[in-house]
């Protein structure tokens, strides 16, 4: 048998002070740093295949920079392009790196993001040595909750085009007029751990499906609770002080439409960072009871696809975009400020898109757990769906990977309305994509699945 290796490396990819933050309708500057924020990268051999999983602490990444940033691990080590897998875990608090809103990317900053991508992989492979590889499962229900919601009779405002929903994201919390959440939410946190030949952790890749905690101020660079687990699981695996360094990941899992509030009920008033520092810890604290019943093993088959789908996008009619037009004709100040401002601005922005986007579709095979890539802040019904259809076991589904295509409700979903199926440039494809993407990727760990 082949020696089974892994390797894994941390890149800084935190911005100066001033540049543009994505995450909210409004832009923002950075005014302080209150933690780095890193590509984490992880690099699997099992002597005749390799892969690469890289997790960055960004809101999105679009195609252009993750394969700028693929090439250049490729030039440095010669990672294979289609054996890499870059995903964002969607920080509200970090550089802006698509233009979503108001929001505008600073090339400089791309460029060296790109860069730092590429080298966190080659770090990776430099770091590789003999290891033992095992998953499992832990389970935090108490963390996600469905953002979505029903609500009584007449109460739910008018959207940004005119029309009424019929679920409302982010209703208040207590509101007398909830009624039920839209849809579930996913307990589970998947894991992949590594260990040397000294059976001493070196690395643990998590994927989780809640959005992010978010209680950070609104200027600052935070890496939210991922980049807070990293911290907290490595202490947790009594793994401070290996060389090389021990590197832990969370991925950002199928969290559309999930958030971090309970809605039926006010949580204790925290202190800046509280939160996301509780679900760092309470993750940690799961997944470390979990790694102690992982049955490792001395090698696990490698494999990847990819697919690209061209799907079709929702584009403005020539009255919407008159309509746009005149609505930021009346618009007053340096910013847009309220919801139909800025949808108009995401109207006219995407007035001249073409009407198809090529998109890429990436499953992973690691010995017996499968892995989906979608590059869309995909629904929770649908990595509920992969997970249960998908014929290896485990498999669980990161988003934002390979690109960034916005929201990826369901045609029910859509049918309901509320601000995840909006028409701007952060939820922008046709209402039959989800069904496509969930079967390609079926398809795909199908394909490996034979092998």
């Amino acid at each position: 048998m082949k020696t089974f290796r892994a390797g894994a490396a941390t890149s800084n990819i935190t911005p100066p002070i001033g540049t543009s933050l994505n995450g909210g309708m409004h832009d923002r500057a950075a005014t302080h740093i209150h933690d780095e924020l890193h590509a984490r990268a992880l690099v699997l051999d099992d002597g005749d295949d390799r892969l690469a999983l890289v997790v960055c602490d960004s809101c999105m990444l679009p195609g252009a920079v993750i394969e700028a940033g693929k090439h250049h691990a490729h030039e440095l080590c010669g990672m294979p392009l289609d054996r890499i897998l870059v995903s964002a875990t969607h920080t509200h608090s970090a550089p802006t790196a698509a233009p979503v809103f108001q929001s505008e990317p600073s090339e400089e900053y791309l460029e060296f993001l790109a860069l730092r991508i590429g080298d966190g992989i080659a770090r990776a492979v430099n770091n590789l040595a003999p290891a033992k590889i095992g998953w499992g499962r832990a389970e935090l229900a108490d963390q996600v909750f469905n953002r979505r919601w029903k609500m009584k009779s007449g109460v739910i405002p008018p959207n940004p085009f005119g029309q009424t929903d019929q679920v409302q994201m982010n209703p208040g919390v207590g509101s007398p007029n909830l009624v039920e959440p839209a849809g579930p939410t996913d307990p589970e946190i998947s894991f992949i751990a590594l260990k040397g030949t000294d059976d001493q952790p070196l690395a643990l890749f998590a994927n989780y499906s809640l959005h992010y905690a978010g209680d950070v101020p609104g200027t600052y660079v935070s890496a939210d609770y991922y980049g807070a687990f990293a911290n907290r699981i490595r202490h947790r695996l009594a793994a401070e002080h290996r060389d090389p360094p021990f590197v832990g990941i969370m991925s950002n899992g199928t969290s559309g439409n999930i958030n971090n509030i309970n809605f039926r009920e006010a949580r204790p008033q925290q202190p800046p960072y509280g939160q996301l520092m509780m679900v760092a810890d309470r993750a940690a604290e799961k997944v470390a009871a979990a790694y102690q019943s992982v049955q490792f093993h001395d090698h696990a088959a490698l494999d990847s696809r990819e697919a690209r789908l061209t799907l079709g996008r929702r584009l403005p009619t020539t009255d919407d975009v008159k309509r746009a037009q005149f609505i930021l004709s009346q618009a007053k100040g340096e910013q847009l400020g309220t919801l139909e401002e800025i949808y108009a601005g995401e109207t006219v922005a995407m007035k001249d898109l073409p009407p198809t986007i090529d998109l890429p579709v990436q499953a992973l095979r690691i010995g017996e757990l499968g892995i989906a890539a979608i590059p869309c802040e995909v629904f929770v019904e649908t990595g509920l769906a992969i997970k249960a259809e998908s014929p290896l076991k485990p498999t669980f589904v990161i988003s934002l990977a390979n690109d960034y295509a916005g929201y990826l409700p369901t045609p029910e979903h859509h049918a309901l309305g509320g601000y995840e199926t909006w028409r701007a440039r952060s939820s922008f494809l046709a209402v039959d994509a989800e069904p496509k993407i969930r079967a390609q990727a079926l398809a795909l760990l199908g394909e490996m699945a034979k092998l």
